[in-house]
């Protein structure tokens, strides 16, 4: 599965403000990070903050900050600011055989996406980025 470039900016950012709690850090900060126009971030962040997974401070030292619980919140609620992650289909009404059965299996295969996804919190991806360490 490849993940659109905002989600995968959603799911990089989220994890850098999850793993430094309470600090504020500048779109432009995570931006040089992994290598990306501020402002393309930005309006990553925008849709983070609205979804209640950031906060947001202005002025000086403002920035944005971690506002959920790294506990509670999956990869399958930030994936899905970005991404559709439904049932496929392979065209209006399978017609026939071979494309009512494609379409059974992109829908298991969707689903066991939403299952692994869904399951997996920010706190478990801050463990397992540590191991890798």
């Amino acid at each position: 599965m490849k993940l659109q470039e905002n989600t995968r900016l959603a799911l990089y950012s989220v994890l850098e403000f999850a793993a430094q709690p309470g600090r504020q850090l500048s779109a432009a900060e995570i931006a040089s990070r992994y290598d990306v126009s501020p402002h393309h971030l930005a309006k990553v962040l925008k849709k983070l903050r609205g979804a209640g997974v950031l906060a947001a401070a202005r002025g000086a030292g403002g920035g944005y900050r971690f506002a959920a619980n790294p506990k509670r919140v999956t990869l399958l609620e930030v994936i899905g600011l970005f991404e559709q992650i439904g049932p496929a289909r392979v065209g209006p009404g399978a017609h026939n055989a071979v494309e009512r059965a494609l379409e059974e299996v992109l829908a298991e295969i969707d689903e066991t996406a939403r299952a692994t996804f869904g399951s997996i919190t920010i706190t478990t991806m801050l463990k397992l980025m540590e191991r890798h360490r």
